[in-house]
């Protein structure tokens, strides 16, 4: 069987490893109960001539779309998605075919990009990955800079990766968005 590590923490405190295997975090997201937190899939730090922000690039948009499917492959129940609402954040969501998409300005990166983020949107992210769902899973598609505010023990968060928090905010897992089809 194969096994996955993972750390465990609570949304800003110490560190505590685990081993879960993919086996166990598949069941234990069919169930539900926990609260998604993605960075948008990958786009170039510079936005397209003719457009007014950055874009997903190609392997964000295959990566994206690659995600949707494995999910519902998965037999992962996703309730309520809420995404920032710019266009690199809300395509994440369109091209994994999740419907009904609630923009959260919370969520947003304020028009700096990569510089963006305040400590009233980490304070809204790290409650509300504190309010586990019941019999399905809430995804929150946002940007390196508020997940770096809400959570800085975590670093190193990878375009399209995952943050797989569970009851009492813990963080059961990062999956990065290639290996939800593995």
């Amino acid at each position: 069987m194969k096994r996955l590590f993972f750390l465990g923490t609570l949304a800003c405190g110490a560190l505590a490893a685990q081993t879960l295997s993919v086996d166990a975090l598949v069941k234990a997201l069919q169930q539900g109960g926990y609260v998604i937190v993605m960075r948008h899939a990958s786009s170039p730090n510079t936005v397209p001539a003719g457009a007014t922000e950055r874009q997903l690039d190609e392997p964000g948009k295959a990566a994206a779309t690659a995600m949707g499917k494995a999910l519902r492959d998965l037999k992962i129940p996703i309730g309520e998605v809420y995404s920032s609402p710019t266009q690199r954040a809300m395509a994440t969501a369109q091209l994994a075919q999740w419907t009904q998409v609630k923009p959260a300005a919370e969520l947003g990166d304020n028009g700096q990009s990569m510089s963006g983020g305040t400590a009233a949107q980490a304070e809204w992210l790290q409650k509300r990955v504190a309010q586990s769902p019941k019999g399905t899973n809430v995804l929150l598609i946002t940007h390196m800079p508020n997940l770096r505010g809400a959570f800085p023990a975590i670093t190193n968060v990878a375009d399209g990766e995952a943050l797989i928090f569970g009851p009492g905010s813990t963080l059961a897992a990062r999956v990065k968005i290639e290996d939800w089809g593995k």
